[in-house]
């Protein structure tokens, strides 16, 4: 219902019957009803003399509505009334919080500007508005945007700050009228929060206190015309070489059915261009792009779709990133419990890889091994690592055809262990001695795999499948089995290779699992899992069914130049090892950030066997863009074993380098280095529609009431209505309510109309 219409029938607002009280003012209610009850006994004695003129349902009808005729007069006669407390006027402070973020030069509507509108509502001398509020009102104004200060009305704000932080724009201002009776806070802004302190403490601290909060939202909840890139998500950490996809949001208002151009930009260079169709009726979307990390060190990408002529706002149609490219040497060990084919290609397809080291265990008869790619004479003279220091200074791990009764309990449990806390990557190959048909169910690396083992029956032959292997969607959009620059031509390439082999009848994989590879058995069995993965505690476990991906390699078919085989191999074992941690590893909370705004340097110290040590000194030295160095300690988090953080706070444009050192007892444990660029963000720009289901909250939770644009002209009047600061008690009398008038002449005339149509008047 409008408000002015329940405000005509109802005599009131509707704050006022919200915050209200119902009373009634009358001295005699016994005589009252007494008197009503005998009003209606009459009544009804006089319709049932007409029962058998009319019959009994008219009767009653009419016997109805005179006893609502009746119970409205004898509730007027009660004299209804709201009692409510009110501010006594001139004795108490009204808080005005402007928005001074750069969103408020968005237009508002009618190409006025949020902040415009602010300022003519809340400052201009020619406001009913704030007229309003100053006959009742002290009013004390702030600005805030990531910081709030107090305002001069007489020196409205610039609008320039670069981000929004409502919870403590209040936590701030609550504070600062402490002592002072505070009648309430009206908050005038967009709702765009951006900051990353929480909402709900200020709002309990408020809400404690008995003080409403008035939000007055500007702007528009939906644009008509906008494109904007919501979100990126990449790895913040790749290896030199390796390709790595990225998953870009698109949010789209009013382009239904257009096409637009992605354009990707690594350190100011175009890297690649992708087309996007923005579907009718849908709203958001999301791109895969496929980049590969050819430079190390910190990488520089930016994601934009260039502005349409008619776009709202322009400055949301890009997204900068930044990833980390280290150039180290990972060291994969590759177990291989018999001799074949499989150990000889896959060294082969990883032999000119220069970041990519694989150590070759295989066994060759009973205690006796063959070592390949081995640092010194002692690595693995003894058979397979027994102890967590000796597995754990890898960093991934290749299964082969190896059973599990080889193992002994403890380096099953140690296997678990360096994927689970370690974080290693560990990497099944099929075989007949692999998965369930190696007897790996009811072991722990049953719970490690990504797939479910399927107990073969005793009396049945050993399983062999020949298969067509092809990608899943999912496996389409993974930049580790792309086989050609682009996706066609790697579609292509799979619907050309060769079939493979597995002994391996996986059907199954476990909730969370992600199936990149099948496989169609060429006999028209049903479709096999070939390769899938999960993420296990810290690492990554990959299961890959084929006994013979070499074939890809020596297949008649195979042209003698063709790369398939070493492309798949080099993706598949930086794949593995690409999230891998170091016993020393800092992170920040955020790698992309505008200057003065904090950051977090968080660092994870582990020992050899990666426990977490407590008693470490750590230290981050951070050079700024002039070269300039500053050491800053970090300090144990109590929360996790091994967590170490502190707070920095960025004030140039440009590279911070952090390198993290920790040493214990005297031995370093080792370093870390990661990166922070900063630069000035047009993070007011991003989700720049007004926020009304925030605002609604704000005012929900602490007793105030939400206002837009063309509803806020009655704030002055609501204001009154509060419990806190100075107030007195105000009657509103609700006798005289057209509405109860309406109704009651609305009743008569159908009583009357009733009588005449069936002859009693």
């Amino acid at each position: 219902m409008p408000e002015s219409l329940f405000t005509f029938l109802f005599k009131y607002r509707p704050i006022v019957f919200e915050r209200g009280r119902l009373v009634f003012e009358t001295s005699r209610p016994i005589v009252l009803l007494l008197a009503a009850l005998a009003v209606v006994l009459v009544l009804g004695t006089v319709y049932l003399r007409q029962r058998a003129r009319v019959g009994g349902s008219t009767v009653a009808v009419l016997t109805a509505i005179r006893t609502m005729v009746v119970a409205l007069v004898v509730l007027a006669l009660f004299r209804p009334a709201l009692t409510i407390s009110t501010v006594v006027p001139g004795e108490n402070f009204l808080a005005i919080l402007i928005d001074d973020s750069r969103s408020m030069r968005l237009a508002g509507g009618e190409s006025v500007t949020r902040g415009a509108q602010a300022l003519e509502a809340f400052t201009s001398g020619s406001s009913e508005l704030l007229a309003g509020l100053q006959e009742r009102f002290t009013i004390r104004y702030y600005q805030f945007s990531d910081i709030t200060s107090r305002m001069d009305p007489s020196h409205p704000p610039t609008f320039s700050g670069r981000a929004t932080d409502i919870g403590a724009a209040l936590d701030y201002v609550r504070q600062d009228l402490t002592g002072v009776p505070l009648a309430g806070l009206v908050l005038v802004t967009d709702g765009a929060d951006n900051a990353d302190s929480a909402l709900t403490d200020p709002l309990l601290q408020i809400k404690s206190r008995g003080i409403p909060v008035y939000t007055v939202g500007l702007g528009e909840e939906s644009f008509r015309r906008d494109i904007e890139v919501t979100r990126v998500e990449a790895p913040a950490q790749v290896l030199r070489g390796s390709a790595f996809a990225v998953d870009v949001m698109l949010q789209q208002h009013g382009y239904g059915g257009r096409t637009v151009t992605l354009i990707v930009e690594e350190e100011g260079t175009i890297a690649t261009t992708k087309t996007v169709e923005f579907r009718r009726g849908q709203a958001g979307t999301t791109v895969r792009v496929n980049l590969t990390a050819e430079t190390a060190g910190p990488r520089g990408y930016r994601f934009y779709i260039e502005p349409l002529a008619d776009e709202r706002v322009r400055e949301n149609n890009a997204r900068d990133i930044l990833v980390s490219v280290s150039d180290g040497r990972q060291k994969i060990l590759y177990f291989e419990g018999e001799p074949r084919w499989e150990v000889k290609f896959l060294r082969k397809a990883v032999a000119d890889d220069e970041n990519i080291q694989v150590v070759v265990l295989q066994r060759t008869a009973e205690n006796k091994y063959l070592r390949l790619g081995v640092d010194d004479a002692l690595e693995l003279t003894r058979g397979f690592p027994t102890t967590r220091e000796e597995l754990f200074a890898y960093r991934g791990l290749i299964l082969g055809s190896v059973e599990a009764s080889y193992f002994s309990h403890n380096q099953l449990q140690i296997i678990e262990e360096f994927v689970g806390q370690r974080g290693g990557g560990l990497l099944f190959l099929g075989g007949r001695a692999s998965f369930a048909e190696g007897g790996y169910a009811g072991t722990p690396l049953e719970t490690v795999l990504p797939v479910v083992l399927e107990d073969a029956m005793p009396d049945e032959p050993a399983f062999l499948a020949e298969v067509q292997v092809s990608p899943t969607p999912s496996g389409m959009a993974h930049a580790a089995i792309q086989l050609a620059p682009t996706l066609e031509a790697s579609t292509e390439r799979w619907n050309t290779l060769p079939p493979l082999t597995t002994p391996n009848p996986i059907h199954r994989v476990k909730p969370g699992a992600t199936v990149l590879l099948t496989g169609a058995p060429l006999n028209g069995d049903d479709e096999l899992v070939v390769l899938a993965s999960h993420h296990y505690g810290r690492g990554r476990v990959i299961a890959f069914t084929a006994q013979d991906s070499w074939l890809w390699q020596m297949h008649a078919d195979m042209p003698l130049e063709d790369m398939t085989h070493e492309r798949l191999w080099r993706q598949m074992t930086r794949w593995l090892v690409s999230t891998v941690p170091d016993r020393v590893t800092v992170e920040t909370s955020k790698n992309r950030l505008s200057p003065g705004e904090p950051v977090i340097i968080r660092a994870e110290i582990q020992d050899s066997s990666y426990l977490g040590i407590n008693g470490a000194t750590v230290t981050a030295t951070i050079t700024d863009p002039t070269g300039a160095e500053t050491s800053v300690p970090l300090e144990w988090t109590v929360e996790e074993d091994g967590e170490y953080q502190t707070v920095f706070l960025p004030t140039q444009r440009g590279t911070y380098l952090i390198r993290v050192e920790a040493e214990h007892a005297g031995h370093s444990l080792g370093s870390d280095d990661t990166e922070i660029r900063t630069a000035y963000m047009p993070t007011e720009f991003f989700g720049a529609e007004m926020n009304a289901p925030l605002l609604r909250r704000i005012a929900d939770e602490t007793g105030g009431r939400f206002y837009t644009a063309s509803t806020m002209a009655g704030l002055a009047e609501d204001a009154r209505f509060t419990e806190s600061g100075k107030t007195v008690v105000e009657i509103y009398e609700l006798w005289d309510m057209p509405a109860i008038l309406i109704l009651t002449l609305g009743l008569i005339g159908a009583e009357w109309g009733l009588r005449r149509r069936r002859g009693l008047a």
